[in-house]
């Protein structure tokens, strides 16, 4: 189903991601948000709301990167942490689009959802490497 949601955001992801997985994910959705973006009206609140989303959007796939390359099991929490951080600020950003009817609901449904599913997957990788770092100490 993710599978099926990602192909209507049409987009191609490079050959070093595997397709599905958390990293294409993240560019999809960033590519999917700066077309959106670029969709909106030249007005100043939706250049406002374009740019607040093309950023928060950007940025969590752009600290998932850096997480990977964590120096340690505390360095990675906290990177996903900022990574959850800011696909929660995406979907603010994009509630807002939607609320003010700056882009057709067909356009935002699947990055809405997607979003929603990527803060889930997200949430549930915190809270994974956070058991297994308490295990550890435990040992």
């Amino acid at each position: 189903m993710a599978e099926a949601r990602t192909q209507k955001l049409e987009q191609r992801i490079p050959d070093t991601l595997k397709p599905g997985s958390l990293g294409a994910r993240l560019l999809l959705l960033a590519t999917g948000c700066l077309k959106l973006a670029d969709r909106m009206a030249r007005t100043a609140p939706a250049r406002h709301i374009g740019g607040q989303l093309t950023r928060s959007a950007t940025s969590a796939g752009a600290n998932y990167q850096e997480a990977r390359g964590a120096e340690s099991r505390a360095d990675f929490v906290h990177k996903l942490q900022v990574v959850l951080k800011e696909l929660r600020e995406t979907l603010y950003w994009l509630m807002l689009t939607e609320c003010a009817s700056l882009a057709p609901a067909g356009a935002l449904r699947p990055l809405l959802t997607e979003v929603d599913e990527l803060i889930r997957m997200v949430v549930k990788s915190v809270l994974t490497a956070k058991s297994h770092a308490a295990k550890r100490d435990e040992a």
